[in-house]
């Protein structure tokens, strides 16, 4: 009988300990457009930056996340010291104003995420440069001054964004030169891209890049020439981070529907008005076959349950086309409480429970940091005494070169 007590206590050590070990991606999104998540106004005081930002970290480190992806580059601007782009309006309040007393806010960020054993991963907006035309702070710097002929506005009654034209390769290029610089000078350990290609439509408008097109369009439907320039800034990408540092983790994070099966039959089971492939011309697909990316992050903002697009539908769909890349499931907090489904308390640890059956998911994303603050639904909690007690390190990619 001794002895089988023995035996069982000795199982059940050497199960934690390996518990212990397994790898999960557990990170979260920290927005700076609009000073959504930090800094919480863009008149703060370098002192008072730094303290809201170590706060929110440390809040993180607290629930168990290992990665933190922050928005470095909102809107053709920098929290960093670029000499491409001038200071983020976000940052200062005035855009190409330095911060002051100076500092460098990103290496100050990833300084601070490594100090606590976290990954961080810069996200960028490869496109938008100008929030709002009518509001925004834009300096007298800004590309947007120097090569008018690169952009192209869009927008409505509301709010009207100014873009990088992506059928123009000049406009290509310079962006493939801000990620060539950050990779170079800044210790990061991803480069981060969300579901902003081509802007989402604005029914009865048509994004009004008839010039790039006539001039190199090639014969080709406009569709296909328009998912042709996002695959070439996508693999001119990897190439571009390869070649810096081979071990820095280049990701996406697409709009949660690809195609609805109604159009495709490779599509989902799902009803979503707007799709990466039909309407932001993102064939996210493509790019994981191609190995372009390192991994995918759906954002899956639905419920359990949802009618047009449902969560676990489009978790199984996820997980079944990963092309043997990294998958980690977006999943958004900041709803919760909010809107009558996700009331559902359970909602979130349903979640989480059907993520961690996946075996072709290694982890997951929160959006947003700001709402881990209000602790919705008592998640916090949860991902302290349950999901993400055990400390986990970030799953490795056996086609990476390692950090040196």
């Amino acid at each position: 009988m001794r002895n089988a007590v023995i035996i069982l206590f000795l199982i059940q050590f050497l199960s934690t300990s390996v518990d212990a070990q397994k790898a999960e991606f557990r990170g979260v999104w920290m927005a700076t457009v609009a000073n959504i998540d930090w800094p919480s106004s863009k008149t703060l005081s370098t002192e008072r930056q730094k303290e809201e930002f170590i706060q929110l970290l440390d809040m993180h480190q607290r629930n168990g996340m290992n990665a933190v992806v922050v928005q470095v580059r909102p809107s053709a601007d920098a929290f960093y010291k670029s000499s491409y782009e001038p200071w983020s309006e976000f940052l200062t309040g005035t855009q190409g104003k330095a911060p002051s007393p100076y500092y460098d806010p990103m290496e100050f960020m990833i300084e601070e995420a490594h100090k606590r054993g976290m990954e961080f991963h810069a996200w960028l907006n490869p496109y938008r440069a100008v929030f709002n035309t009518r509001t925004s702070s834009v300096s007298p710097t800004h590309i947007t001054r120097k090569m008018p002929e690169w952009f192209i506005d869009y927008g409505d009654a509301s709010s009207i964004t100014r873009y990088f034209d992506p059928g123009n390769p000049d406009a290509r290029n310079f962006v493939n030169e801000i990620v060539r610089d950050i990779v170079k000078r800044y210790d990061v350990d991803g480069i981060h891209m969300d579901d902003y290609f081509y802007p989402y439509r604005i029914p009865g408008k048509e994004f009004p890049d008839y010039k790039s097109y006539a001039a190199y369009g090639k014969g080709m439907a406009k569709d296909a020439w328009r998912r042709s320039n996002c695959d070439t800034i996508v693999s001119m990408l990897q190439r571009t981070i390869r070649q810096e540092k081979p071990w820095v983790k280049f990701g996406i994070s697409p709009f949660g529907v690809w195609r609805n099966k109604s159009r495709d039959p490779r599509g989902s089971d799902t009803d979503a008005g707007q799709t990466n492939y039909d309407d932001l011309y993102a064939d996210v697909l493509l790019w994981l076959e191609k190995g372009w990316i390192d991994y995918v992050t759906p954002q899956l903002y639905w419920s359990i349950g949802h009618p047009k697009a449902d969560f676990l539908t489009l978790l199984d769909w996820w997980a079944e086309r990963t092309y043997g890349k990294h998958c980690y499931i977006g999943i958004s907090i900041f709803e919760t409480g909010t809107n009558n489904v996700r009331k559902d308390p359970t909602q979130l640890s349903r979640m989480m429970d059907a993520v961690r059956k996946k075996d072709n998911v290694q982890g997951v994303i929160f959006y947003k940091t700001s709402s881990f603050k209000q602790n919705p639904n008592g998640f916090n909690d949860k991902l302290r005494d349950h999901y993400f007690k055990i400390p986990a390190a970030v799953p490795d990619m056996e086609w990476m070169m390692k950090k040196p």
